[in-house]
């Protein structure tokens, strides 16, 4: 049986950077095992759909909710690896925080968050299929915004 987790890639745009400068995305720190850094997701529940699960996951962990997050649509990256002998299955939406200063609060999974550009990002992240996520989300709006 494959594990399944979903959850958001978010980013917010800094005002006073022109693009792609001004794009920041959200990793959080566990606060167990090796201390990766990730975006908020989480475990599916029984009977619950994915993207639920997206939204419940973040607003539990960051403590963001619907309405601090404004959906891209056409993003949606499936990451499959290995976690202890059993295969898993994440599933990343892209969206965008409203309010740029919003308060990210952490729950007792995570020990820190850090708003980072693309680089900074993919090195927090350590894991290639999640960098390669990270820069998908970047080439995206970058693509998005000349259109």
């Amino acid at each position: 049986m494959v594990l399944r987790a979903c959850g958001f890639v978010i980013f917010r745009r800094l005002v006073q950077k022109p693009p792609p400068d001004n794009i920041e995305f959200l990793l959080m720190q566990t606060s167990y095992g090796e201390h990766h850094w990730t975006p908020p997701k989480g475990h599916v529940d029984p009977g619950e759909d994915d993207f639920t699960t997206a939204l419940r996951e973040t607003q539990e962990e960051a403590g963001l909710g619907k309405d601090h997050l404004r959906m891209v649509d056409g993003f949606l990256q499936r990451l499959h690896y290995r976690v202890r002998g059993k295969d898993k299955e994440v599933l990343y939406w892209l969206a965008e925080l409203r309010d740029p200063n919003a308060q990210v609060v952490l729950s007792d999974e995570h020990q820190d968050y850090r708003w980072a550009k693309l680089e900074e990002a993919c090195k927090l992240a350590k894991y290639q299929d999640l960098q390669d996520t990270l820069t998908a989300a970047q080439r995206y709006l970058e693509k998005q915004g000349k259109q």
